[in-house]
């Protein structure tokens, strides 16, 4: 077995529902194990693979990729993060299994379902690290609305003692008393400083400080308001940042939730008649635009990326959260679509799950690459001509900004102390994001340290390494195989993104 397998097989015992996304067989009866016992255990094991890359002659890039993944891990282990994830979308283990449990097959992992729930409610309950109080209520409220509801089909027989499983975690996240919003970030907890630095380094794949990082979210938001006063003065005649702002926030809202889809239905459309331009490969399954279900709409996210089974029997999917609607702004919807769908995760998730590389390679969770592809397209669908008005461009400034803002109050909040009102207060004045958005923004970042990181700090990095190509090979450059290239790679850490470019750039006639 190489080192390649051992750490795939690592990735996905870590999370299996990893391979459930991707149709990947011989995971379909495991769920995680969230005890310490069995965390350690990886642990453990993947450190035996780590001290075993220093010597291999595998392939540099694909031993990249198995140094990142298994380091990655081991960060998130060694913060405990179980211990105090408890409301936010995917990263909260019983919301992720609320939510995955209606798009994937649970047959054989039900009866599991009672012990991995308990497993949680032990970490949780016995833990010297204490989520937010306003997370604890969130979280025992999304239980307990799940257990008011009616038996879901995926529960089958196994769904009593599921039940009275969720039923044990309630109980304990409603017994704690949580952190207070002016305690928010993990450097109020044990070790916080060095698990938050682990973290940064693994999200960014960058050698870049906290403080680096607040200091570049601070500059790109400064950059951005140019850009805000040229467009917001064609729109409406107004150069106004905060008058742009409170535009944007009160005046280009749904009417309703039809509206949305149908908004994100024409964009991803309009957005694959164009790719072939800018892409020489496309991929071979569609992608489909589905609402989230009612049930979950209060946990999760606006919108995201649910990738095709290698089988073709789901085509990619890209989920679109209506709640609130109508406090939300119109021009999010196509840059929402570009970076979800396509040109975005859909192309880069798809067509690298479709080469013949390792699974380690195709499938590996490297956030500055994925979600900075994501970013990335976001203004590439401008150069593609995409978006249909400049009300539209101001969302691809919004978006931009959120991700600015994501650098200042990540480190803010998780090396700097800040409390969670002066995040709030930090997004109301230097981005146009709603309310309703600033607020479960807050949360995921204080639920999630590090991860927000990943976008802009990816984005850039492309710009660059596309810049640097661009601007060695002249009139020889061609996009459409630089794209292939980025693509083709499948996930890796930007410095491995940075060498293979540099070395295609040499290697073109």
């Amino acid at each position: 077995m190489s080192l390649a397998d051992e750490m795939f097989a690592a990735v996905v015992d870590h999370s299996p529902f990893l391979a459930s996304m991707y149709g990947l067989p011989g995971w379909e009866d495991k769920l995680p194990d969230h005890s310490e016992e069995g965390q350690q255990a990886l642990r453990a094991r993947i450190a035996d693979v780590l001290r075993r890359v220093e010597t291999s002659d595998e392939d540099p890039v694909t031993l990249a990729v198995i140094r990142h993944q298994g380091e990655t891990i081991i960060a998130r282990i060694d913060a405990r993060l179980v211990e105090h994830t408890v409301a936010s979308g995917l990263r909260a283990p019983v919301n992720e299994l609320l939510m995955m449990s209606t798009r994937m097959d649970m047959s054989q992992r039900r009866d599991k379902i009672a012990g991995y729930v308990d497993q949680v409610s032990k970490r949780v309950r016995e833990s010297d690290r204490k989520p937010l109080r306003r997370h604890l209520r969130a979280a025992a409220t999304r239980v307990e609305s799940f257990l008011a509801g009616p038996v879901q089909e995926w529960e089958g027989p196994a769904s009593a003692e599921i039940r009275a499983a969720l039923a044990r975690y309630r109980d304990v996240l409603t017994s704690i008393d949580g952190r207070s919003d002016d305690q928010p970030g993990i450097c109020w907890l044990p070790e916080g400083e060095q698990n938050y630095a682990n973290l940064v380094r693994n999200y960014t794949t960058t050698s870049y400080t906290p403080a680096e990082l607040h200091q570049l979210g601070l500059d790109v938001i400064a950059s951005l308001r140019e850009e805000y006063a040229e467009i917001g003065s064609r729109v409406w005649d107004v150069s106004d940042v905060a008058e742009i702002f409170r535009r944007l926030r009160t005046e280009l809202l749904w009417d309703n939730e039809d509206e949305m889809v149908a908004s994100a239905v024409e964009a991803v459309a309009r957005a694959e008649a164009e790719a072939p331009r800018w892409f020489g490969r496309m991929p071979r399954s569609g992608c489909q635009v589905r609402l989230v279900d009612e049930a979950e709409r209060e946990t999760a996210p606006i919108a995201f990326y649910q990738p095709a089974t290698l089988d073709g029997s789901r085509p990619g999917t890209y989920w679109v959260n209506p709640l609130g609607a109508t406090e939300r702004s119109r021009t999010l919807s196509e840059v929402t679509a570009f970076h979800e769908a396509v040109p975005g995760h859909h192309y880069q998730v798809s067509i690298a799950a479709e080469t013949e590389m390792h699974d380690m390679r195709r499938f590996a969770f490297i956030e500055a690459y994925l979600e900075g592809w994501g970013l990335y397209t976001e203004r590439l669908a401008d150069e593609m001509g995409l978006y249909s008005s400049d009300e539209q461009r101001l969302g691809m400034l919004g978006l931009d900004g959120m991700r600015a803002g994501r650098l200042v109050v990540d480190t803010g909040l998780h090396a700097f102390g800040w409390s969670r009102q002066q995040a709030v207060d930090y997004l109301r004045e230097n981005t146009a994001m709603p309310e309703p958005e600033i607020q479960s923004e807050i949360d995921r970042y204080i639920e999630v340290p590090g991860q927000a990181l990943a976008y802009m700090v990816g984005r850039l990095e492309i710009q660059r390494v596309r810049a640097e190509a661009a601007a060695r090979l002249g009139d020889r450059f061609d996009v459409r195989a630089f794209h292939d290239l980025v693509i083709g790679l499948g996930p890796v850490p930007l410095s491995v993104l940075d060498q293979q470019v540099t070395a295609w750039t040499a290697a073109s006639p």
